[in-house]
């Protein structure tokens, strides 16, 4: 092989090698565009990402509207009765259960009379159990109208309509808002354009969720749960809570003590 053919292939094998490493060169470049490229993208997507956060932060959560005169924690109580009754009856229901729909049949007119005499005031603490376990709307919308009727004064009248005429818990005739207006038209005075929009609107959904979700956190797992002055009234299995015995459990826990100041509840 001539000495220039041998200069050739070198110079060729040079060129090559150069050009190999150019290529190289390059790619490295490019790889080294993509990955600072895309960590670009995720310092930029990170940074909106915490700009929401810090936004969503500093967005106080909106306070839940309390219905006019509830009581207790974070004003989740509904309350019946004079307030300075020396006994009190705390119930927590549900108005699609029908244990409770049972409870109020049978024991609401010895709660009413022992309020109507300044002995007891009932704490109502309402909950939506069989929404959670049997699917629907009705304890709801039951419980955001009764609440309604609490800011026109007629809870009691309208909570003891809704189960006077409670349906099955299988069928959440509560979930038509209509039924829950046409039975306001029971309670006199009650039906309003206030309560209607507010019946409608839902106006106290938020509150009867977090009356819920505090009951999820009281202890209590069912419903009725029925108190007085804070111990359950039922008795055993071979001793049941009646009417009776529930007057007689008031008047011993009053006994000695001096009957609360009633205020005439308005019938228009």
């Amino acid at each position: 092989m001539s000495q220039k053919n041998r200069e050739g292939k070198r110079t060729a094998r040079e060129a090559m090698h150069e050009q190999r490493e150019k290529d190289k060169a390059r790619d490295k470049r490019k790889r080294t565009l993509i990955v600072g490229g895309a960590v670009v993208v995720v310092l930029a997507i990170a940074g909106v990402v915490a700009g929401v956060l810090a936004n969503h932060k500093s967005e106080p959560a909106k306070p839940v509207a309390s219905p006019k005169g509830a009581t207790g924690n974070d004003n989740l109580v509904i309350p019946t009765g004079a307030a300075d009754a020396p006994s009190t009856l705390t119930v927590y229901e549900d108005f699609r259960c029908p244990g409770c729909g049972m409870f109020e049949k049978t024991f609401r007119d010895t709660v009413h009379s022992l309020e109507d005499s300044g002995a007891l005031k009932a704490d109502y603490h309402l909950v939506t159990i069989i929404d959670g376990n049997m699917g629907g709307t009705g304890s709801l919308n039951a419980g955001n109208a009764a609440v309604c009727a609490q800011d026109a004064g007629k809870f009691r009248a309208f909570h003891d309509v809704l189960y006077e005429n409670q349906p099955d818990e299988r069928e959440d005739k509560f979930g038509d808002k209509a039924y829950l207006l046409e039975l306001a038209d029971k309670v006199p005075g009650l039906k309003t354009d206030t309560f209607t929009a507010c019946v409608n609107n839902g106006r106290y959904d938020s509150w009867i969720k977090k009356s819920a979700a505090a009951f999820g956190g009281s202890g209590f797992s069912s419903t009725p749960t029925v108190l007085l002055n804070g111990k359950s009234v039922y008795g055993n299995q071979t001793d049941p809570l009646t009417p009776d015995k529930l007057k007689q459990q008031v008047e011993a826990a009053n006994k000695g003590k001096k009957a609360g100041t009633v205020t005439p509840i308005p019938t228009s």
